[in-house]
């Protein structure tokens, strides 16, 4: 029996790895001849590095760059194939994030120094999973460090900081690193928010960046401001497109400045790791989250394994710290069964603990695979 693990982390507890990790551990106990193979998974967000690196010959970049708040940082990015592999979250995300949240000094700059180490080193072709930014400056900060400037009215050079988005009348591309004009961008998300509005970046993202409630209106129209100014200059407008408002608009930013195809992440990557051919031979393929809910059927990870494993005639067994019984069913999505790792009445601290989940995982799947076993006859 050959079973594929393709599993997204459970956020706060563990990560895609670790979870496979469990799950494997889980199916050895009950069948120790099956072949398990673990593919960690990543939509754009947290973890994307490694979806590329774990089973293929990549190499990684360490680079000194700086977080959300321009402090000085070793960032990692990889080389796939001759493609440059950015997530975002490494360099920029939430979790790097130290001190009280400022979202009105935060910064994207730290993305583009990467760009630029990688446009230096030949590269032209990239991937850059949006997922867990810390910054609402629709791409301004990245722009800065590829060498755009932006100018007030009096002709100033204005600090490229979301604060002062709305002091912004001119762009000059005049000392852009020239590289960038044979570059390709391939953008990852698995979110499909317009720039602005009331589905846009702020709206919906600002507040667990700590954007205050009173602010958010404010905020939006600086980058309205700024994404007017942008489309008079570029001669076209992309700020209501899908994914714009990734990433506090950095998703803006790569299509408008960098003409970057924005995709589904989860497919996107897939894609590229050349998913189909691993799970081509498998007899099932196990997915999941940490929580199963109306997100999850909305273009999260699982749900593109499974229809891609669907596809392919395989059966899907889908894993999950929690599920809400928000739908009827979750199997019209290409899962056969599903299944809470949760075993006995506990906390919220007590479920998310690494022991723990490791040890709900991997004790659910070994009674999924017995039931399994029994209904084959494998061993």
């Amino acid at each position: 029996m050959k079973v594929v693990i393709a599993i997204d982390s459970f956020k706060g507890s563990l990560s895609s790895l670790e979870v496979g990790t469990a799950i494997k551990k889980g199916i050895l106990k009950a069948i120790p001849l099956a072949d398990v193979t673990i593919i960690p998974l990543a939509d754009g967000g947290e973890g994307t590095i490694e979806a590329f690196t774990y089973h293929n010959d990549a190499k990684l970049v360490n680079i000194f760059s700086v977080d959300a708040y321009q402090n000085k940082l070793l960032s990692q990015y990889a080389i796939y194939n001759n493609v440059a592999i950015i997530e975002v979250a490494k360099t920029i995300g939430l979790p790097l994030v130290k001190n009280a949240l400022n979202p009105l000094r935060a910064t994207s700059y730290g993305v583009g120094i990467q760009i630029n180490d990688a446009l230096n080193k030949g590269i032209k072709n990239f991937v850059v999973g949006l997922g867990g930014s810390a910054t609402n400056d629709a791409g301004l900060g990245m722009l800065s460090a590829l060498r755009y400037k932006f100018y007030d009215q009096k002709n100033q050079l204005v600090e490229p900081l979301p604060s002062n988005l709305k002091m912004i009348f001119k762009i000059d591309d005049s000392d852009v690193n020239p590289l960038l004009k044979e570059a390709n961008f391939e953008i990852a998300s698995d979110v499909k928010n317009p720039l602005t509005g009331p589905n846009g970046a702020t709206f919906v993202y600002g507040r667990q960046k700590g954007v205050k409630p009173t602010f958010e209106q404010d905020l939006d129209d600086s980058i309205l401001h700024f994404a007017n100014v942008a489309s008079n200059y570029l001669g076209y407008d992309c700020k209501d497109e899908p994914g714009s408002g990734a990433a506090g608009g950095l998703g803006f930013a790569f299509k408008a400045f960098l003409k970057a195809n924005i995709k589904e992440g989860i497919y996107l990557i897939l894609d590229k790791i050349h998913f189909k051919d691993i799970v081509k031979d498998a007899d099932i393929v196990i997915t999941g989250e940490g929580r199963l809910d109306k997100q999850t059927v909305n273009g999260k990870a699982p749900i593109g394994v499974a229809k891609i494993a669907k596809s392919l005639g395989k059966k899907v067994i889908l894993l999950a710290g929690g599920i809400d019984d928000e739908l009827d069913s979750y199997n019209s999505y290409g899962i056969d069964a599903y299944f809470s790792i949760i075993r006995n009445i506990t906390t919220l601290e007590n479920a998310l603990n690494k022991h723990n989940a490791f040890n709900n995982i991997s004790k659910t799947s070994e009674q999924i695979f017995n039931l399994i076993k029994t209904m084959k006859g494998d061993n």
